[in-house]
């Protein structure tokens, strides 16, 4: 797969894989370029675009075929597996992450959770008991687990990242107000209710 294509264009990748998983969903079968466009309010060149960085997956006149588009956004994405991911924080958004459903048929199950209020620890969330962060680092590194999600603190969140990433763990999805520092091999996404809502509040009158 060529190692040069452009972060904006994997990021479009996971919306096009839900898309198509909708319209399967909908018992159709072939879509094209054109009506995924205006399902996800993207042209349909750039989509023709964005997926001929993969591959050759539908012919002119004929479109895509949804079963086998979505199983190659799958490989491609390595999401044709199962991966396993921490949960750092058992406060309001980690429960919340814990109870959410939507994770496990897409590629993802959360394995375990951690926190350090001695009031949490021992206790379960649903069928997930959490640890303590102290023993978080070795849990990790038994388990091999290459992906977490920090709801913690922002004043805790670096502290967080810089033992998670010492134990082995590449994908970070930040849930924490904060910018975190870390090696150029770490990949973090960020999620911020506050900054998106503020982004939107330019455009109000």
């Amino acid at each position: 797969m060529p190692g040069n294509i452009p972060d904006i264009v994997i990021g479009r990748l996971p919306l096009y894989l839900r898309a198509l998983t909708r319209l399967a969903v909908e018992g159709q079968e072939v879509t094209s370029s054109h009506e995924l466009g205006r399902r996800l309010g993207i042209s349909s060149a750039q989509i023709r675009k964005d997926l001929s960085h993969f591959g050759g997956f539908g012919k002119q006149g004929t479109g895509y075929h949804i079963a086998y588009l979505v199983d190659q956004l799958r490989q491609v994405l390595k999401v044709d597996q199962e991966w396993e991911v921490a949960v750092i924080g058992a406060g309001d958004l980690g429960t919340a992450l814990l109870h959410y459903k939507g994770f496990s048929d897409r590629g993802f199950r959360i394995a375990c959770v951690f926190d350090n209020s001695p009031q949490k620890i021992g206790k379960n969330i649903g069928e997930y008991v959490i640890h303590p962060i102290d023993e978080m680092q070795k849990i990790i590194q038994e388990r091999g687990i290459k992906i977490a999600m920090i709801a913690v603190p922002a004043e805790k969140a670096q502290e967080v990242a810089n033992k998670l990433i010492e134990v082995g763990v590449r994908a970070i999805l930040n849930y924490a107000p904060m910018t975190l520092n870390v090696p150029s091999e770490v990949k973090v996404q960020y999620i911020d209710p506050v900054v998106q809502m503020q982004r939107m509040t330019f455009y109000l009158t």
